[in-house]
């Protein structure tokens, strides 16, 4: 003898008992997927057209239907929606208001649907949206390096390799090398969209639907640009999600990678920059601190998008085809790695154009260590040296000036003839920081000049 289960659930008919009040806590999923509102209600609206479209709703229900939505959105925009718990997440909350207010007719709005390809639809709908914003993110930053990149397309900084001063560049130059890798990440992000605005919507619980649906239709009111080909794999697979995160990561990777530049450059150690005091915190106990705490946190923040992309893998690995319950845990680390993705570009996009370089002292530092020591080999070769005769010259040219604590530059002629015949008096001309990064004039050198043609091709292709 079945009981009346009296619950409000949708699904309760087959149930003979109410749900364990922590089990339902525990399941549902309506504090963070509440976020989906406005992509689920666009969802519904052209679900509610195309079942119009193919005779399935009439016209007045239909009206009914779109009207109750955007009512309903109205009231979550106005913080006037009461979002329930026992109503497991976002589509049921919103679908259970739409009955109230409109009755009937709200019951027949989930007709040739399923939660499954609903909230496949809703996340793809609502990870374009964020796709575009984050684009948008990259590009003002990308704007801001060629700003700054155009304004220090002189200034000389010492080139790193191993962090170990290698050879002279102009910070302009360096600036384009950021550039470079966000242009990457543009492309990655670009290249995953195109996956993503592929439509689920139609494939129902796992295996389509016996009503007469049109797919395509469906597709262009929501501006997909295409529609899932196999149900099975449309309402169970994440990996565009996965694709997301990927490319999450690599972006604050290189930004982990630049923040890190600017934390040493602005320490006393370094002095290369000023990062305004509006990016900066200071000391509860060291009054004359001034601590990077936006690079840095930026920096710190990467380790959570890493772990965004190893959640998702993980959380598809075992899964058999096709939705399982696994699936309600994907939005958490999505949401987290794109408010995370969008909050760094935003910060960066905001600070890098107000750096304040210290020219004096990043060229001071240029003409220490030796930095125009490949200079001098290639100086060597052209003198008809051979390469690794002149590398050798070199390093016994170095080692005295570790010995005498002169740089190349500060030598006499007579000190530096003495390690090989082909050095003659126009030597110093190649051992000046403007002449070692003036001959590096080809396409991807640091020569002010290509910096300067980097920079306008970069804006042209914007």
């Amino acid at each position: 003898m079945s009981r009346d289960n009296s619950s409000d659930k949708p699904w309760a008919g087959r149930f003979t008992e109410p749900t364990d009040a922590f089990v339902e806590a525990f399941t549902s999923s309506v504090g963070f997927d509440k976020r989906l509102y406005r992509h689920d209600i666009a969802g519904s609206i052209a679900h509610a057209k195309m079942l119009t479209h193919v005779g399935v709703l009439s016209r007045d229900e239909c009206k009914l239907i779109v009207k109750g939505l955007e009512d309903i959105q109205l009231d979550i925009e106005r913080d006037e929606f009461n979002w329930s718990v026992s109503l497991e997440d976002v589509h049921m909350n919103i679908e259970a208001r739409l009955i109230d207010r409109i009755g009937i007719a709200g019951k027949k709005l989930h007709t040739g649907r399923s939660r499954n390809d609903q909230v496949a639809t809703d996340i793809r709908l609502y990870l374009r949206d964020e796709i575009d914003l984050i684009a948008a993110e990259i590009k003002r930053l990308q704007t801001g390096l060629l700003d700054l990149a155009e304004r220090e397309a002189e200034t000389i900084l010492p080139g790193f390799t191993h962090l170990q001063v290698a050879q002279p560049v102009v910070f302009g130059h360096h600036m384009l090398a950021w550039f470079e890798m966000l242009k990457r990440d543009h492309d990655r992000l670009m290249d995953c969209r195109k996956r993503v605005n592929v439509m689920p919507l139609g494939s129902a619980a796992l295996a389509g639907t016996s009503y007469p649906i049109d797919r395509e239709f469906s597709a262009q009111l929501l501006g997909f640009d295409g529609i899932c080909q196999n149900s099975l794999d449309a309402v169970s697979d994440r990996d565009f999600a996965i694709e997301f995160c990927a490319f999450a990561a690599t972006l604050l990777m290189h930004l982990s990678r630049f923040s890190e530049e600017l934390v040493i450059w602005a320490s006393a150690q370094f002095d290369f920059i000023e990062l305004p005091d509006r990016f900066c915190t200071g000391s509860s106990i060291m009054p004359q601190k001034k601590n990077p705490d936006v690079p840095e946190l930026v920096r710190g923040k990467t380790g959570r998008v890493f772990g965004s992309l190893m959640s998702l893998l993980t959380l598809m690995k075992g899964q058999p085809l096709a939705y399982n319950k696994d699936n309600q845990e994907d939005k958490e680390p999505l949401f987290d790695a794109i408010d995370t993705v969008r909050g760094s570009l935003r910060v960066f996009g905001d600070m890098v154009p107000a750096i304040e370089v210290k020219r004096e002292n990043m060229e001071r530092a240029a003409r220490s260590g030796f930095s125009t020591a490949t200079d001098l080999a290639d100086y060597l070769v052209r003198n008809g040296v051979a390469f690794r005769d002149a590398h050798e010259v070199v390093g016994k040219a170095v080692r005295l000036g570790v010995e005498s604590n002169l740089d190349l530059a500060e030598m006499s002629f007579e000190a530096l003839s003495q390690f090989s015949p082909a050095i003659k008096e126009d030597v110093f001309e190649v051992l000046t920081l403007q002449g070692s990064v003036a001959a590096r004039d080809h396409i991807g050198g640091t020569a002010p000049a290509q910096v300067r043609a980097a920079i306008q091709r970069a804006r042209e292709a914007r």
